[in-house]
């Protein structure tokens, strides 16, 4: 536990990159005169960069280590949070986001087969679920410790000041320990190598797995607050609570992933979690009831809590030799949250906020297919 802990508080260092969502709430009010669209420069900002970083991230981690990249990453992030603090205006915002996102990305890349290295190998599922318990404890407490500064303080930034520090004591933990960390077996990384992973049919589709389901995640984040509002006729700031009703089951759901898995295989896992996904997203489009809308808002929090860090496992135990560069490929993936709320919200214009939820019916059943053809095919026995 010595080295497992501070490894596992960099999750919540990760945590820091959902303060897109409470950012861009507490920016609109700051200064009303900014458009919607330039206020999408906020989440665009911090989620562009898995995008462009990740894979050369993960070369660059299989020359310095893991460990070192995760310290880079958390000091990063830290920068980014203590600049719009300091200095306060919409510039700021979006270079200190754009920082966030940057950092966000590299300890994205690094943390996940780092936590793997220094957990034995028939835990890796269940420590990558904790993980994500540890994440959701800070996109959820982000909103209501805003406000709790706020109202003792006078100033919501204050959070970006709390989650700055938290950053670099975490780097100086991090750095504190010694860590023995797996070595890459085999042809070095670089940019060919990793995208030359992609021809293996696996791989792509666990990290078409990850593109959808972290556009699941933020996608829900983004756009329930309007659906609940326009659906379901519920208060707008009563229905922008439902971010943290979601947050809350998936802080609950990967806190029971993490028992669960250690008797339950991973592949199982990823199928139930898959199943809860589709039913509980399909239910909330068709049912009439508001007090149901707000279980279903908690269900697809516990439905999606443990998909993430199932596939990541079920991806790099098949190949531990290459856990740098697919690391890389599927914090690439990550750019879905990115990409999927844009399409959610072209499809709501054209036809509705039914059909532009749907939206995330569509990514669930890729899921749910992905998980039955790994049990059906036998792809992997973990």
């Amino acid at each position: 536990m010595r080295l497992v802990v501070p490894v596992l508080l960099s999750f919540f260092v990760m945590s820091f990159v959902d303060l897109v969502g409470i950012g861009k709430d507490r920016v609109a009010g700051d200064f009303p005169g900014v458009s919607d669209f330039i206020l999408g420069l906020i989440p665009f900002a911090a989620f562009i960069w898995f995008f462009i970083l990740s894979v050369p991230v993960g070369i660059l981690q299989d020359r310095v280590g893991k460990k070192t990249m995760l310290n880079i990453g958390m000091g990063v992030t830290g920068v980014g949070l203590l600049i719009p603090f300091f200095f306060y205006n919409f510039a700021t915002v979006i270079a200190g986001f754009a920082l966030l996102g940057i950092g966000n990305t590299i300890v994205q890349v690094s943390a996940n087969p780092l936590l793997v290295d220094v957990v034995p190998g028939r835990r890796a599922s269940s420590f990558l679920s904790f993980s994500q318990f540890v994440k959701a404890i800070g996109s959820m407490i982000a909103a209501p410790l805003a406000a709790l500064l706020f109202s003792r303080f006078g100033d919501w930034k204050l959070l970006f000041l709390v989650y700055g520090i938290i950053s670099f004591l975490s780097v100086l933990w991090l750095g504190s320990v010694k860590i023995e960390e797996t070595a890459s077996t085999g042809e070095k990384a670089s940019m060919a190598s990793a995208f030359k992973l992609l021809g293996n049919s696996y791989i792509l589709m666990m990290v078409l797995s990850i593109f959808l389901v972290v556009g699941i995640d933020v996608g829900f984040n983004y756009f329930s607050g309007k659906y609940l509002t326009t659906r379901f006729g519920i208060e707008e700031v009563t229905a922008q609570s439902g971010r943290s009703i979601y947050f809350l089951g998936r802080m609950l759901g990967t806190f029971a992933g993490a028992l669960i898995l250690t008797k339950l295989k991973g592949t199982r896992g990823l199928l139930y979690s898959s199943v809860l996904s589709i039913v509980s997203i399909f239910l909330i489009l068709v049912i009439p009831s508001k007090v149901a809308a707000w279980a279903l808002v908690f269900i697809i929090g516990l439905g999606v809590a443990n998909i993430f860090p199932l596939v990541f496992s079920l991806t790099v135990q098949k190949y531990p030799e290459r856990s740098n560069e697919i690391s890389g490929l599927m914090m690439m993936a990550i750019s879905g949250g990115a990409l999927i709320p844009p399409v959610m919200g072209l499809v709501s214009d054209l036809l509705g906020v039914v059909p532009g939820m749907g939206v995330l019916l569509l990514c669930a059943a890729y899921l749910l297919a992905v998980s039955w053809i790994i049990i059906r095919k036998k792809l992997v026995n973990i």
